[in-house]
């Protein structure tokens, strides 16, 4: 095997390495999205309730929206976060002091609820489905397991490449680190799409902000070192081969 192969197919299996790694915390992680609105300090009646509907198993779409809104929230493609005051008081709490106790508490999204539709009015059953959002949701959820388990199985291809001493069979390690750049690229669009259209439905509170957190872009590094490292699979796979038939193409002659 020539040093330059060799050197592009070690480069692109490191590539390769750090993507599934970012891809795996990526999808482990809640901090796809992260909302920033003023600590709730006084712990009222309706506060309370909020929180136990939050954390309650048939919270609709817009009741653990707007507690994600309302309670510093972060949202993953597994679970859903609000961060709340530690203590509770059925009257008026005490002065704020410096260090403010606050604790975070999560809910995990079912598998009913991942595929569950969503309606034109979020919260609304009588409103209709929305068919563009309810599918949006489901292939950020489904995408990012295609594409770690694309990654994978190129793994497995390109371990027998190295058992037989051959660079042809990373063709196709290539192509599916192509495949899994793509399933990560539009994992990556349809929760953009996904945040941009919950967000026309239901307008952020006055003095809440929103920001796609670090969790989102592992993913996005992802997708753009899936395609550098197919690149160079390809290349050296195609490349070896077109000289290794040179070669005996001379040597027959």
């Amino acid at each position: 095997m020539d040093n330059r192969f060799a050197t592009a197919f070690v480069i692109a299996c490191v590539l390769s390495l750090i993507s599934t790694i970012y891809m795996a915390a990526s999808i482990g992680t809640d901090f796809w999205y992260e909302y920033r609105s003023p600590v709730q300090e006084n712990s009222s009646d309706s506060n309370k309730m909020a929180w136990d509907d939050f954390l309650g198993d048939e919270a609709d779409e817009k009741t653990y929206n707007d507690a994600l809104f309302r309670y510093n929230g972060t949202m993953g493609l597994w679970r859903r976060c609000i961060t709340i005051p530690k203590n509770t008081y059925w009257y008026a709490p005490p002065e704020r002091t410096e260090s403010f106790d606050v604790v975070t508490k999560c809910m995990s999204f079912t598998l009913n609820e991942q595929f569950m539709e969503k309606y034109v009015d979020p919260g609304n059953h009588n409103s209709g489905i929305d068919l563009l959002r309810t599918y949006l949701w489901r292939c950020q959820f489904l995408l990012p397991f295609v594409s770690l388990g694309l990654m994978c199985f190129g793994a497995l291809i390109g371990l027998c490449a190295c058992i037989c001493r051959s660079l042809y069979p990373t063709i196709a390690t290539g192509i599916l680190h192509l495949l899994a750049g793509l399933c990560t690229l539009g994992s990556v669009s349809c929760y953009v799409a996904g945040i941009e259209l919950l967000h026309q439905k239901l307008g952020l509170p006055e003095n809440v902000s929103g920001e796609f957190g670090w969790s989102f872009c592992l993913a996005c590094v992802s997708a753009p070192l899936q395609f550098m490292a197919s690149a160079l699979f390809i290349w050296a796979a195609h490349t070896n081969r077109k000289e290794y038939t040179l070669m005996k193409a001379y040597r027959v002659a």
